[in-house]
């Protein structure tokens, strides 16, 4: 936010990227922005929002444990042999054990010691817990990623000492309640950087919930603790009513469903604070609004992220689940969506590792971890909200069925092992996605115009997986708040496997996660001929560089062998500036695959091996190989195929002819 009126002063901008801002996000957006920014610096906000709040009288234990709302577990688990099935629990105890030494695994892939609820174990940057939220910033060079302060504060680590307890029976109450009350104890009512997000407080308070229906019995448990929860609970979730306009106005993506969801549930499973009965009402019809909004007809998600769209999923199974057991029941666009988001997601989803292409911002985002299976894997995910939905799933027995276990489900009911199809074509023309599943092979693209906001600039972006190996891969996401060379490099063009033109983005990139001169014209199509799936596919971009410069991609692909030929046209472009198709290979890719490319008088182009990074979970980058064919000429046309030879894949009688 504030980027965004230091931008508007100096004037970087200018007029018609205003205009461009006001026209793509629309007047209520830029209004809302303007009076908001309004209000925080002249201590509105900071008004409305006070601190030092005296506790509240609510409910005493013993009343609050008879009133009448189930949990996924209120009486008692379903029958089910999971625990039996799949005793290994060495990387639970290893969590458990660190969890007891203030050590935390953050995002799913890397370990810190953090003591206390204000650190950034990062850069060692503690925030002043004496000011107000308002007076925090997101983004601060000095203070770091806020990301990795929320990180503990959400509580996801809860799971662990439950699932733990559960499984080797050994009591983690004391535990629980402990860090419980000593969050509340270091983060005073609206101050610190843990009140900053609406997001963050609604996912804190879900957690705690489901901790508290866990331990409701426990004599750990008493009136004055349940009561400083109880109070803590309410001040979150009042605050979070109090700003919701922010997240469904400004933000209007997964922020906007958690929270809205949030209300939902704190009313109905809260029926005793005095607001409940209203945030129940509004949270369920703007959770249905939103829901409507953010999932497209055809199943994507408008944030155009693999990992945001199973926040979707999660937030669905919880909606639905938990309004089912007690008797209630959402508007049928809720069901329609998490049954069209199921499609999606399951279509572009490896089945041999459960995971999809590392394809759009990736946050390391896993509300309610309830497996040990690796936080890539779906499957646990989409298990829990096919089976919610009383859907068949062929993912067959594994350890992803525990999430399911845990909100009161069983999937045995309803799965079954179908046969998966050998041969698959999909499209999702509202998000712009087309898929071909071809025996042991995905070929993914990414295709696409933009209702909506851009995060990165990666149309026609191609991934290839072959037997469960993601063979040419999205570079990731890496990290939100860092600096401007890793910000650019990994949500641009550069790291996605497509054409650039010199080292212009599609996109022009304005600040944080603003994009320019968004992509308003693409077409594609899959079609079938005898030995080959052909996807053909174009858009209108880089006007930095011109107002009408297409780019054009065709990949052929041969059914049933490891071979591919992907064919690159740039029309329109000013001369003098070269054309790169760029490539980012797992790193065993050349020990199995050849990959070759070719003007159009079918002279080849050298290959030049260059400096990549790849991030396959949230603030983790590593070095990697890069494939670029670089060519002055406008067509670049590139084969891959197995080093395995076969039958099919010598064929050379396939038309590579230029786009008709």
């Amino acid at each position: 936010m504030k980027d965004f009126f230091k931008s508007l002063k100096s004037g970087l901008f200018g007029f018609w990227d205003i205009l461009q801002l006001v026209q793509n996000m629309g007047l209520r957006y830029f209004g809302f922005r303007i009076w908001y920014e309004f209000r925080r610096r002249t201590g509105i906000l900071k008004f409305l929002f006070p601190v030092n709040l005296k506790e509240k009288k609510i409910i005493a234990l013993e009343e609050w444990k008879t009133i009448p709302v189930n949990f996924f577990f209120s009486d008692q688990f379903p029958e089910s042999n999971f625990g039996q099935k799949f005793p290994d629990y060495r990387a639970l105890l290893k969590r458990v054990e660190a969890i007891q030494q203030n050590r935390f695994l953050y995002f799913g892939s890397k370990w810190f010691d953090v003591e206390d609820w204000l650190t950034n174990p990062l850069n060692g940057f503690k925030y002043d817990i004496k000011k107000h939220w308002t007076k925090i910033p997101d983004f601060s060079a000095q203070a770091g990623d806020i990301k990795y302060v929320w990180e503990k504060s959400r509580f996801t680590f809860l799971y662990d000492l439950i699932r733990y307890d559960y499984y080797f029976g050994r009591d983690q109450s004391k535990t629980v309640f402990s860090q419980i009350g000593s969050w509340i104890d270091s983060n005073p009512v609206n101050c610190g950087p843990n009140w900053r997000c609406s997001q963050e407080i609604t996912l804190r308070v879900l957690n705690w919930t489901f901790a508290l229906q866990y331990y409701k019995n426990s004599a750990n448990l008493n009136d004055q603790l349940l009561a400083k929860i109880l109070n803590s609970i309410y001040q979150q979730m009042l605050h979070v009513a109090e700003n919701i306009d922010f997240s469904r106005i400004v933000v209007r993506n997964n922020h906007a469903l958690t929270e809205t969801l949030g209300l939902y549930l704190i009313g109905l499973l809260y029926p005793f604070f005095e607001e409940s009965n209203e945030w129940k009402r509004k949270g369920k019809s703007w959770f249905e609004e939103e829901i409507a909004y953010q999932i497209y007809e055809d199943g994507a998600f408008l944030q155009f992220s693999m990992n945001y769209h199973r926040v979707v999923v999660q937030l669905l199974t919880w909606a639905i689940r938990l309004s089912e057991l007690n008797n209630e029941t959402w508007d049928e666009v809720i069901y329609d969506r998490a049954r069209k988001s199921l499609i999606f997601l399951q279509t572009c989803q490896d089945t041999k590792t459960g995971r999809l292409p590392n394809y759009g911002n990736n946050d390391g985002a896993l509300f309610f971890p309830l497996t040990d299976c690796h936080f890539r894997d779906f499957r646990p995910q989409l298990l829990a909200l096919s089976t919610v939905l009383q859907e068949k799933c062929d993912y067959g027995n594994g350890p992803w069925s525990e999430e399911s276990f845990w909100l009161g489900l069983n999937p045995d009911t309803y799965q079954k092992n179908i046969p998966a199809k050998s041969f698959q074509i999909s499209v999702f023309p509202n998000g712009g996605y087309y898929v071909l599943k071809d025996r042991s092979t995905i070929t993914f693209l990414r295709c696409g115009s933009y209702q909506n906001r851009p995060f990165q600039s990666d149309n026609l972006h191609l991934d290839i997986w072959v037997d469960g190996e993601n063979i040419l891969r999205d570079a990731g996401s890496y990290q939100y708040n860092t600096d401007a060379k890793w910000t650019n490099y990994f949500s641009g063009t550069a790291s996605h496997n497509t054409v650039m033109i010199g080292n212009y983005d599609q996109m022009r990139k304005g600040n944080r996660f603003i994009w320019y001169d968004w992509i308003k014209k693409s077409e594609g199509n899959w079609r079938e001929a005898k030995d080959t799936t052909i996807f053909e596919g174009w858009f209108e971009g880089f006007k930095k560089l011109g107002r009408t410069i297409v780019h054009k991609r065709k990949v052929t692909k041969v059914k049933g062998a490891f071979h591919w030929i992907i064919e690159d046209w740039i029309e329109n472009a000013p001369e003098g500036i070269l054309m790169h198709q760029i490539w980012h290979p797992h790193p065993t890719f050349f020990e199995k695959f050849t990959i070759n490319a070719f003007q159009q008088d079918e002279k080849e182009i050298s290959l030049s091996k260059t400096e990549g990074w790849y991030s396959g979970t949230y603030g983790e980058k590593k070095l990697a190989q890069r494939i670029v064919f670089s060519s002055a000429e406008r067509y670049i046309k590139t084969v891959i195929r197995s080093k395995i030879k076969d039958k099919i894949s010598n064929a050379h009688f396939i038309n590579t002819s230029v786009f008709p």
